[in-house]
C-alpha cells in the first residue's frame, strides 16, 4: 500500500500531517513539491481526485497570489493550473494520497479520514493542540 504526501517541510501543517501518517504505522512517499513540482497531468489528476476546482487548491499566504490577481474570477481552471506550475508555492499543502482517497489536509487531522489505520491515539500538534481520533473510523 502506498501513501504519498506532497510536503513542504517548512510548513507546520505539513509536518503535523506527516507525523500523523507515520504514527499510523505508514512510511509514506514524500514529495517535496517545491523541489519536485508535479507536472500538468499530475496536478490535474490530484485536483480531480480531491473533487475540487483548481481555485480550491490555491494558496494565498506567502505567495504571489495577490500580485498575480488570482482572486479575480476571470481566471479559468486551466489558467490557474498554469500559475501553479509556474509558481509551485501557490499549490496549497499538504496533499495526501492513500488507497482510501486524496485530500488537501488542512487542518492536518483531515488525513485521518483517508488513512488505512486512523487510530493513532492522542496526537499533539506543533501548536500544542491535542488531536484525539474518534474510536470509529471516519468516512
Amino acid at each position: 500500500m502506498t501513501i504519498t504526501i506532497f510536503h513542504n517541510p517548512a510548513c507546520g501543517t505539513s509536518r503535523n500531517t506527516l507525523a500523523m501518517i507515520r504514527k499510523s504505522g505508514e512510511d509514506p512517499v514524500i514529495v517535496e513539491y517545491l523541489k519536485t513540482p508535479p507536472d500538468r497531468a499530475r496536478l490535474i489528476e490530484l485536483i480531480e481526485a480531491m473533487g475540487i476546482g483548481a481555485r480550491g487548491l490555491l494558496r494565498e499566504k506567502g505567495t504571489p497570489y495577490a500580485e498575480l490577481d488570482l482572486g479575480n474570477a476571470k481566471w479559468t481552471d486551466d489558467e490557474l493550473v498554469d500559475f501553479m506550475l509556474a509558481h509551485p508555492i501557490l499549490i496549497n499543502r499538504p496533499i495526501v494520497e492513500t488507497p482510501k482517497g486524496t485530500r488537501l489536509c488542512r487542518p492536518s487531522e483531515e488525513v485521518l479520514q483517508i488513512l488505512p489505520n486512523p487510530q493513532i491515539g492522542p496526537f499533539i500538534k506543533e501548536d500544542g493542540e491535542l488531536v484525539v481520533p474518534s474510536s470509529s473510523p471516519r468516512s
